[in-house]
C-alpha cells in the first residue's frame, strides 16, 4: 500500500542518511552532467552558428555557406558522443585501478577544464574550444555514468538497492530539464549569456569535488578494512547479512582478478546476463525517446500552442519525465525491476503504435493532435518509470564483482554508440518515414519487454549469486533439452556422455 511505500522511503532517509548524501551528491556531478549535456545545445544554436561564422570570417575572412555551418554544428554536437564513447571505454579500468570513489573525484577535473574552454569561447571567438569543451564532458559523462552507478550500488544495502539504482535516472531527468530550463530567454538563453549556460557543468563538478572527500570508499574495499566503515555508511543496523553476502561473493571469486570486455563475452557461465545487458542498452537508445522529443514541437504547435512558446511548453515534457523518474525512485521496491521493465517496454510500444495513427491524421481531424499530445506524455511516463529507472544499474546487478566493470563498459559503449548513430540517422529516418519511423522504435520496445518477460529473473532483494542461481535455474532446460536432442543425433556423443556419467559415479 502507499502508506507502507511512505513508511519504507522515511526510513530510509532516518537510517541510511549517508547513503542519501551520496545519492545526491554523485548525482549531481555524474548523471545530471549527462542530461545537462544532453539538452542545453538547443537554446543558444543560433548564437553558436553565428560564432562559427564569425571564426571564419576573422580568422580566414571567408564566409560559410548554411549547409557548412550546419554541418560544423552538427559535429559540434556529436563529438559528444565520441568523447562518452571514449569515457565508457576507459572507465572500467579506471575504477579498478583506482577505485570508484577517487575516479569520480578526478573526473570533476575534465568536466571543469571543458567549463573553462565554454565560458571563454565567445571571448576568444573560437568554435574550436566549444568541440574541445563537449569532447571533454562527453568524457566526462561516459566515465561519470559508469563510476556513479558502481559506487552507489556498491555502496547501498540490499534493500535499497533499486532506490539506489533509479536515482541515476533521476538526476539524469533532472539534468535534462535543468537544461531546458535554463536555456529560456529570461535565464541564461541570451546571447551575452551562453558560454555561462554551457559552462554551468563546471559548476556542478565543483561541488562534487568539494563534498565527495566526506564520503566513505564503495564496500569493495572497505571489505579490506570493515568495521567503523560500514557503520558510517549504513548507520546503526544490523549489516552481518549484508557482509556474509560479501564474504560469500569474494570467496566464490578467490584469486579471480578483473575480467575484460573480451573475457566476459567468453564465459558460459554468464552468457544469458551477457545477453541481457546487450538487449537492454540497445532498447534504451532505440526505445523511440528521442523521436518523441523531437515530434513533442509538432504536436504542441498543432495543438494551437503559439510557436514562440513552444520552448515553455515543451518544459512541460522534461517535468514529466523527472516527477515520473521521482515517484519511481519511491515505488520500486515494492513492485520490483523486472515488473517495471517489461511492462514499461510494452506499453510504450502500444503508445507507439497509437501515435503513429494520430500523428498522421492529426491534421485531417481537428482533435487529434490532443490525443497525441496525451500519448507523448504517456509515452515518457512509462519511458521514465521503466526502462530509464532500471536499465543503468543492470551490470552491477546481475553480474559478479570481477565482471562488473566489463558490464558497465560494454552497457555504456552500446549506449554511446546508440545513441551517435541515432543521432546521425534519425534526421534522414523522419525525412523518409515521417511519423512511421515510431514503427521501428515500436519493434525494439515489443522484442526487449517480451524478453525480459521470458527470460530475466527478479533482482529485488537479491544477492549477485542467487540471481546467477536464478538465471540457471531459467535456462538450464532448455540447456539439457539441447544436449539430449545433440546427443541423439549423434550416437558416439551419447556413449561418450554414458561413458563420462559412469566414470562419475564411480568417483573417477
Amino acid at each position: 500500500s502507499l502508506s507502507k511505500i511512505l513508511q519504507l522511503t522515511k526510513h530510509t532517509f532516518l537510517d541510511c542518511p549517508t547513503v542519501v548524501a551520496a545519492i545526491f551528491i554523485c548525482g549531481i556531478g555524474g548523471t545530471f552532467q549527462y542530461g545537462f549535456c544532453v539538452s542545453v545545445m538547443t537554446s543558444p544554436s543560433v548564437f553558436i552558428k553565428k560564432l562559427i561564422n564569425r571564426t571564419c570570417v576573422e580568422r580566414y575572412d571567408f564566409f560559410l555557406e548554411e549547409w557548412q555551418v550546419s554541418l560544423i554544428w552538427s559535429f559540434t554536437v556529436s563529438i559528444f558522443c565520441i568523447g562518452g564513447l571514449l569515457g565508457s571505454l576507459i572507465a572500467g579500468s579506471l575504477t579498478s585501478k583506482f577505485g570508484r570513489k577517487r575516479c569520480l573525484l578526478l573526473n570533476n577535473l575534465v568536466a571543469i577544464a571543458g567549463a573553462v574552454l565554454m565560458i571563454f569561447s565567445q571571448t576568444a571567438v573560437s568554435f574550436e574550444m566549444i568541440m574541445v569543451a563537449r569532447f571533454l564532458y562527453g568524457v566526462n559523462a561516459g566515465v561519470g555514468l559508469s563510476a556513479q552507478t558502481m559506487y552507489l550500488i556498491e555502496c547501498a544495502p540490499k534493500r535499497l538497492r533499486g532506490m539506489v539504482g533509479v536515482s541515476v535516472a533521476t538526476f539524469l531527468s533532472l539534468g535534462r530539464f535543468s537544461g531546458q530550463l535554463l536555456g529560456i530567454r529570461e535565464l541564461l538563453g541570451t546571447e551575452k549569456e551562453w558560454p555561462w549556460l554551457l559552462g554551468f557543468n563546471g559548476f556542478a563538478a565543483l561541488f562534487q569535488l568539494f563534498t565527495l572527500p566526506f564520503l566513505p570508499e564503495s564496500p569493495r574495499f572497505l571489505l579490506l578494512e570493515r568495521g567503523d566503515t560500514f557503520k558510517k555508511l549504513w548507520g546503526k543496523n544490523d549489516y552481518s547479512k549484508e557482509l556474509e553476502d560479501m564474504l560469500k561473493e569474494k570467496a566464490s571469486l578467490h584469486s579471480i582478478p578483473n575480467q575484460s570486455v573480451l573475457e566476459l563475452f567468453q564465459s558460459q557461465s554468464l552468457r544469458w546476463q551477457l545477453l541481457t545487458i546487450i538487449i537492454a542498452f540497445i532498447s534504451l537508445q532505440l526505445s523511440g525517446i528521442n523521436a518523441v522529443y523531437f515530434y513533442s514541437f509538432e504536436v504542441l504547435g498543432a495543438a494551437g500552442i503559439p510557436h514562440d512558446k513552444l520552448t515553455y511548453a515543451a518544459l512541460g515534457t522534461g517535468l514529466c519525465e523527472l516527477i515520473t523518474s521521482t515517484a519511481c525512485f519511491i515505488i520500486i521496491e515494492s513492485m520490483g525491476k523486472k515488473v517495471l521493465l517489461y511492462r514499461g517496454y510494452i506499453a510504450m510500444s502500444v503508445t507507439l503504435g497509437l501515435l503513429t495513427i494520430t500523428v498522421y491524421f492529426q491534421k485531417s481531424v481537428s482533435w487529434l493532435p490532443y490525443c497525441s499530445l496525451v500519448l507523448v506524455f504517456f509515452f515518457i511516463f512509462f519511458f521514465a518509470i521503466g526502462p530509464a529507472a532500471t536499465t543503468a544499474p543492470l551490470p552491477g546487478e546481475i553480474l559478479t564483482q570481477s565482471f562488473k566493470s566489463a558490464g558497465y563498459t560494454l552497457g555504456c559503449t552500446i549506449n554511446w554508440m546508440g545513441l551517435f548513430v541515432l543521432g546521425m540517422l534519425f534526421p534522414i529516418l523522419v525525412e523518409k518515414l515521417e511519423s512511421f519511423c515510431f514503427l521501428i522504435f515500436l519493434v525494439f520496445c515489443l522484442i526487449c519487454g517480451l524478453y525480459v518477460a521470458f527470460n530475466v529473473p527478479e533482482t529485488k532483494n537479491k544477492t549477485v549469486l542467487e540471481i546467477a542461481a536464478e538465471f540457471e535455474r531459467m535456462h538450464c532446460k532448455d540447456d539439457k533439452s539441447q544436449r539430449k536432442k545433440h546427443s541423439e543425433q549423434d550416437p558416439k556423443k551419447s556413449i561418450l556422455l554414458k561413458d563420462k556419467r559412469s566414470l562419475k559415479k564411480k568417483g573417477w
